[in-house]
């Protein structure tokens, strides 16, 4: 093949239709600006084993579409219930929570995979059903096993949710404000502060105070606090299904080779945002024609267009379609260590705030005992100003990933460590107000943590795959909650040991993060 100057798609696009100097000047007036993929190279630079050919030349126009919309309209629960409800039902509490991570991690998989199937929008709206509907079940839970039967179902819709929600942001945005999927955690730690708040009343004043004589009359708190969330969840499930429409995530219809689906949603969007946008057909279909050229047929995937499948159907493509999906996150070295370190990563900090956060319920009791103050009254107003602490950790983590010096990486492995120093740290509090300030500390960082491994972990994926990516690294996270709800089971809650371990884990994870080979910083997430 004789060696020539590369043509972008843009510029291919442009000249595919062109067939006199007028329509040359016609179709230059309709063409994107240069900008998007152009001014943000995408992470992966040159490397097309890593996403074929066509499906990249098209994501870049795509990106552009996105670049030149602009942001605007369209972009922009249980460890409160464990004490009441052991002391009502007289169980062991870390079955509670062992419940919940047998549905996070349910919900992982089914929906985190079944996102790149399926599409992101249907299981975006039946995560929020899931969630809302089995809460408020829960609230009518008469004795343990329902109680615990229930949060396992309600968390099967919060585990599936996470994956899905990070997807649906970023494949939205453009290249230039791809850094606002970490402060949309700030919703996280806005949920955390609302669900403090409404549990600080309705549990503080509606609960029994032991275990010692604690009827259903005297203990409804917990329940009216499940009704209260659980409603509010429908309300949120009820205005994003009627009210403001999802549409379908156009990276998600290209990569099943639906084309023209995708741009009538780019077209959506836009107007909707109150602008036009100067992608076509034509152009797409110019850049996968000279992609194809380029790649001479090679590396090019084949693309699954069926949009209508039964419920056999749907299964088949699942199991069918996981295994090609796991695969090409391990596509390359580069992208096998990012993958492989990933899955690390969100392993130990899982097992870490596992640890924590089974163990310190109990710890803080004993320490609040011994400090004097640990009424349910006082439990709660700490939660509250706990999550109030959070609360800036998202803005504080969105404007360190844009620092030159610093990127998705550098935050996320500063905020891990310190993280864990914390942590350490609250062993040594010897009085309330210490503990209390330690904790704060750790809520700070803590948060810009997950806002940061929440963000930067779907910007590593390919889009095509970016749900089951999700779902993988995730994985570590949600097996270890399973093993931290059986350790405490067992083991000794009064000492610190495992607020050791666990701020030890932190503090490798963290190390971990300095060594992920791309840094998406100033890069488009393909």
């Amino acid at each position: 093949m004789a060696a020539t100057t590369p043509t972008s798609p843009t510029v291919l696009s442009r000249e595919g239709s062109v067939k006199s100097k007028q329509e040359a000047s016609d179709v230059e007036a309709n063409v994107l600006p240069v900008s998007g993929f152009h001014e943000f190279d995408d992470i992966y630079g040159e490397d097309d084993s890593i996403v074929d050919p066509v499906y990249k030349a098209k994501l870049k126009l795509l990106g552009e579409a996105f670049q030149e919309i602009g942001m605007g309209k369209y972009q922009i629960i249980t460890g409160l219930i464990l004490t009441p409800t052991v002391n009502e039902f007289n169980y062991e509490g870390p079955f509670l929570k062992l419940g919940q991570s047998i549905g996070f991690l349910i919900g992982c998989i089914v929906f985190g995979i079944g996102c790149d199937i399926w599409g992101r929008r249907w299981c975006f709206n039946a995560t929020l059903f899931i969630t809302g509907v089995f809460a408020i079940a829960g609230g009518s839970s008469a004795n343990a096993v329902a109680l615990c039967a229930w949060a396992t179902v309600w968390s099967i819709g919060v585990g599936g949710n996470l994956p899905v929600d990070s997807a649906v942001f970023l494949e939205f945005v453009p290249a230039s404000h791809q850094y606002l999927l970490t402060i949309l955690s700030v919703w996280w730690s806005i949920g955390q502060l609302v669900a403090s708040l409404m549990a600080w009343p309705l549990i503080a004043n509606f609960s029994c105070a032991s275990a010692a004589d604690c009827p259903r009359e005297s203990n409804q708190g917990w329940r009216y606090f499940l009704y209260a969330f659980g409603g509010l969840i429908m309300v949120l499930f009820i205005l994003r299904y009627f009210v403001f429409k999802l549409y379908e995530s156009p990276r998600y219809l290209m990569g099943r080779g639906r084309d023209a689906e995708a741009l009538e949603v780019v077209r959506k969007v836009a107007r909707f945002n109150g602008k036009e946008i100067r992608l076509t057909a034509e152009m797409l279909k110019a850049a996968e024609d000279s992609a194809r050229k380029e790649a001479d047929g090679s590396s090019i995937a084949e693309v699954d267009v069926r949009t209508k499948t039964g419920a056999v159907e749907t299964l088949r493509m699942m199991f069918s379609g996981t295994g090609m999906h796991v695969k090409a996150l391990f596509a390359t070295k580069k992208l096998a260590l990012s993958t492989t370190l990933l899955i690390w990563i969100w392993t130990f900090i899982g097992l870490a705030y596992a640890l924590y956060n089974n163990y310190i319920p109990f710890f803080l009791a004993t320490r609040g005992a011994d400090f004097g103050d640990g009424s349910v009254y006082i439990t709660y107003r700490n939660q509250v100003i706990l999550s109030v602490v959070g609360i800036p950790g998202a803005f504080l983590a969105g404007w360190m990933v844009e620092m030159r010096y610093l990127g998705r990486n550098g935050t996320l492995a500063i905020s891990t460590i310190l993280t864990g120093v914390f942590l350490l740290a609250s062993t040594t509090a010897r009085s309330s107000n210490a503990l209390l300030g330690w904790n704060c500390g750790y809520s700070l960082t803590n948060n810009v943590m997950w806002a940061v491994l929440y963000a930067v972990s779907p910007e590593l994926f390919p889009a095509k795959h970016r749900g089951t990516g999700n779902a993988i690294v995730a994985l570590g996270d949600r097996f270890s909650n399973l093993f931290a709800p059986v350790i405490a089971l067992y083991a000794d809650l009064t000492t610190s040991v495992p607020i050791w371990v666990a701020g030890a884990l932190f503090v490798v994870a963290g190390l971990l993060a300095f060594l992920l080979p791309f840094e998406p910083r100033g890069k488009a997430s393909i």
